[in-house]
């Protein structure tokens, strides 16, 4: 018999409504931001809304993650410590964390899950979080397929990586350029995202490479193409990012990959769903049609490896929809194949190469009327990053998720028994005391009818089965009772047969890879001090953000400007640069240096 390997699409959550509706479109989890210390500071949720969203995901056994991810000051622990304990109580089933301070405080046994601000990146960092007692480990973004399957030969824990979504430039985790240069600490969940700004590129003796590019600015993740081919490497969680993304987003692509991992569970029994339901769209999904500044799918082959920057514009592209064919005083007639709407964002790249863009007034075919006429050339390429009508489709009800159930009635002239199970064996019955009749005409489609009823509930009928004595006419109302008695029973049931997982214990004496932690280890306070020294380093500095280092890498990132350019130094035909290399920001002037064994390019601050 095969073993299946349980596999979970895990959606993001700004809030609780939002976490609702990716329940409704597919997710088998879903991520959302503490009260506080969340690596997205504006992206706090309170506990009541927290339990709100926990109750509804457990109808479905669809769970709910709290992020806790940031670092934590010293007088932040106590309450750090409050909050771990009310989510807790409301049910939560794990925490994500960066801060191996939280392990040494006086919490309740809940699961913990290592944030990829962790820098997950060797088999020796997850088999020493793994003995830690975490539940899932989120890999670093960079990994390669053949990484990941190495390491998942080489642990037990289950590994979660992100399919989906904004890049982070820098490794997670060891990115200090926004509060070197603000302040305001990535690691705090306060980036200021110096990597969207627009710099200007220079070589040793001060000649511009580059001019007002957004040079470390990176295409958005999209995985599609690589489901089966990560499943088959051994990772059993699957991520969307975006704690800020808005409602349509996730509908939308939550939505695209429910039914691209549906299709792959259907033919491979040894993966299945990690949750119940089954969800019915009402929009055809399309992550073209979501916010995203182009695609890639980013390092998990050696081809990913190119064109993975969008220097050209940090914001949305959307989707493209065809050239400029014609332009009057009025109107611009386009040359594509995309249906066009009233209320459309259209946007493209100006004589300058700077992304401006316009709202369609009108739309007749192919010909539209901007609210306001832009200065356009033809042939110029246009994009959508507005769909009107795919937006108002999103505004509505979008997607229906039921759980199957099965039922059964049967009985006599005196008792009537109603048997009702679900898709995962849970089950309960209701019985009747009634003076029945023989009935005149076959009664068992009615029946099944008005037992199919399953209206508001979050049930579908899969199949119903009559197993009456004789052929007595059963009153609809007495039939309908006893279905939504049945279905309360059953919600009950299913909430009592849930079981959050509990914090796995420690294994023994572990000792952490690195006898030696710089401020690359991000420890903030004395919980996480005492952490590390507990496992054998011996060398503990202080976090960036307590103690500001100078000629340090402010980034360690896999993109290389060099590379992306045609001019690496692997390529014999690549043209020299004169380094150093420098990029320019206003006052701001940060220095390059490629690491070519690692293929790694670091940024310092001048």
């Amino acid at each position: 018999m095969i073993s299946s390997r349980p596999i979970e699409l895990l959606s993001p959550a700004k809030n609780a409504e939002i976490g609702i509706e990716a329940i409704n479109h597919g997710a088998d989890a879903v991520y959302i931001g503490a009260p506080r210390f969340g690596a997205r500071a504006a992206a706090g949720n309170d506990t009541t809304e927290i339990a709100r969203l926990v109750d509804y995901a457990h109808k479905y056994d669809a769970r709910v993650y709290v992020a806790l991810n940031t670092i934590l000051k010293d007088d932040e622990l106590l309450e750090a410590e409050r909050i771990i304990g009310n989510m807790y109580s409301v049910g939560v089933d794990a925490l994500i964390v960066q801060d191996m301070g939280i392990l040494e405080l006086d919490i309740p046994p809940i699961a913990l899950h290592a944030s990829t601000q962790t820098d997950n990146r060797t088999v020796e960092k997850v088999r020493f979080l793994e003995n830690a007692g975490f539940s899932q480990v989120v890999l670093a973004r960079e990994l390669s397929l053949e990484q990941i399957r190495h390491i998942s030969e080489n642990t037990t824990v289950p590994l979660e990586v992100f399919i989906h979504g904004a890049l982070c430039v820098s490794y997670s985790g060891q990115c200090y350029l926004s509060h070197c240069l603000s302040g305001r600490s990535a690691n705090r969940g306060e980036c200021a995202q110096y990597c969207r700004l627009p710099y200007t590129l220079l070589d040793a003796d001060g000649k511009v490479l580059e001019k007002n590019k957004h040079l470390l600015s990176l295409k958005d993740m999209n995985r599609t193409d690589s489901l089966e081919a990560l499943l088959d490497a051994g990772v059993s969680s699957l991520k969307i990012e975006g704690r800020l993304k808005e409602m349509s987003y996730v509908k939308n692509v939550t939505a695209w990959y429910r039914k691209k991992l549906d299709a792959i569970l259907e033919r491979r029994p040894e993966y299945v769903r990690s949750s119940s339901g089954k969800t019915d769209f009402f929009f055809t999904p399309d992550p073209n049609k979501s916010f995203n500044r182009g695609f890639t799918p980013y390092l998990l082959n050696e081809k990913d490896s190119k064109s993975i920057s969008s220097p050209d514009t940090p914001k949305s592209m959307g989707e493209y929809i065809g050239m400029v064919k014609q332009v009057s005083s009025k109107s611009i007639t386009v040359a594509g194949v995309q249906k066009l709407n009233n209320g459309d964002g259209i946007c493209f790249f100006n004589e300058s190469g700077i992304f401006e863009g316009f709202r369609v007034n009108r739309a007749e075919g192919n010909l539209i009327f901007p609210a306001e006429m832009p200065r356009i050339r033809i042939k110029t390429k246009l994009y959508r990053n507005y769909d009107q009508e795919f937006e108002k489709t999103l505004a509505r009800k979008s997607a229906d998720r039921r759980i199957a159930v099965n039922l059964e009635l049967s009985g006599t002239l005196e008792k009537l028994c109603l048997l009702i199970t679900d898709e995962t064996g849970v089950s309960v019955s209701i019985s009747r005391e009634w003076s029945g009749e023989k009935a005149r005409s076959p009664q068992s489609e009615n029946q099944k009818n008005q037992l199919g009823k399953l209206g508001d509930t979050p049930f579908r009928m899969d199949k119903v089965v009559l197993n009456a004595t004789e052929n007595f006419f059963v009153p609809a109302s007495l039939l309908a009772d006893m279905r939504r008695q049945g279905a309360e029973l059953l919600l009950k049931a299913r909430k009592e047969a849930y079981r959050t997982e509990k914090r796995k214990s420690a294994k023994g004496i572990y000792p952490f890879p690195q006898s030696k932690l710089t401020y690359l280890g991000n420890v903030y306070n004395a919980k996480a001090r005492k952490f590390y020294a507990g496992h054998g380093v011996s060398e503990i500095d202080p976090a960036f953000e307590v103690q500001v280092q100078d000629n340090v890498p402010l980034m360690f990132t896999r993109h290389c400007i060099r590379r992306e350019s045609g001019h690496c130094f692997r390529e014999k035909s690549a043209g020299e640069w004169k380094a150093p290399l420098y990029l320019c920001y206003k006052d701001t002037r940060l220095r390059l240096e490629f690491d070519c064994r690692l293929c790694e390019m670091r940024v310092y601050k001048e």
